[in-house]
């Protein structure tokens, strides 16, 4: 992965030369503790919502030496404050998709470079690179919507495929389904993402058998659709679309970087994201995998708003 100082040298006067492990350079599970700790300290200082959220815990920063004594900033905070560092203007801002009168999220970035190098370093780490694939992304209730981190996303990775025949469809599914077809018999290695319900839409109006395609979801019905199980959704596409897998990508509006599953719906991070599973009524105790609890999510390359969702 690239080196990459994703941290401006100074931020309301302050020096940011204690952050020796830029993010993108973490290897080991002692490099995401300092990164994380160096991390938690500055946005304590620098991000006013998140140092009221600290303060009425009771927490004392001073006293926080392990990740698990961080505290997680609960989501819908992104609802209703404006959650980036004091001295950071927002280059522009993501909202999360919703239904009809739902209040949205919304993700003030400072530095869309910081996205760009966590989004791209993070596909590629999964899949290689990005020239590699044709990429063909379904994604009309995002689209629809606007101001979507997902298809800003997914717009660039188009780009940096250099291939003509990447892009994005709309609801023309007999457009995508006759590319994706002349792609198979091309023989060319292609990346399909869409959004669960439009993938489901496809297989039922189309008989299919991929072989060098990633069939890839991103979750959501969107209210097109009951909601289904992950499995559900997974049995129904492997057999709609003749794949043995169904990949995933999974992302939140509030974060920076993305987790990826590639077989059987288990997600992995790359090295500067980290998920674990907590006590709902006891605060950050960690529980045992595959027990059901409260998401607590750092996303380090998140610095300029919060790390810890």
């Amino acid at each position: 992965m690239q080196k990459y100082d994703f941290i401006d040298s100074h931020i309301n006067g302050i020096k940011l030369k204690k952050y020796s492990h830029e993010a993108l350079n973490i290897r080991t599970a002692e490099d995401f503790k300092i990164q994380a700790l160096l991390t938690f300290q500055f946005q304590y200082e620098n991000v006013p919502v998140y140092k009221q959220f600290v303060d009425y815990l009771g927490v004392n920063p001073e006293s926080v030496q392990e990740i698990e004594q961080i505290p997680f900033l609960p989501i819908t905070i992104f609802k209703s404050h404006q959650v980036i560092a004091r001295g950071c203007d927002a280059e522009t801002i993501f909202k999360s998709s919703g239904t009809t009168g739902m209040t949205r999220s919304v993700h003030h970035i400072h530095r869309l470079d910081v996205y760009e190098k966590s989004f791209i370093n993070g596909f590629e780490a999964f899949y290689g690179h990005i020239t590699d694939y044709t990429i063909l992304a379904l994604l009309p209730s995002y689209l629809s919507q606007g101001e979507s981190s997902l298809v800003y996303m997914f717009d660039r990775l188009i780009k940096l495929s250099r291939n003509e025949d990447s892009g994005f469809y709309l609801n023309d599914y007999d457009q995508l389904v006759s590319k994706l077809t002349d792609l198979e018999a091309k023989g060319e290695k292609v990346i399909l993402l869409g959004v669960s319900y439009a993938l489901l839409d496809i297989i039922e109006q189309y008989d299919l058998k991929l072989n060098h395609t990633i069939v890839m979801e991103t979750g959501g019905m969107k209210g097109r659709r009951a909601e289904l199980t992950k499995k559900e959704v997974h049995d129904q596409l492997k057999a709609g679309f003749g794949v043995s897998q169904i990949h995933s990508e999974y992302g939140m509006t509030e974060l920076l970087s993305q987790a990826y599953a590639i077989e059987d719906g288990l997600f992995e991070c790359p090295p500067w994201m980290e998920v674990v599973i907590t006590d709902p009524y006891l605060y950050n105790r960690v529980l045992p995998a595959g027990t059901a609890g409260r998401i607590n999510v750092t996303d380090l390359m998140n610095v300029h708003s919060c790390a810890f969702i």
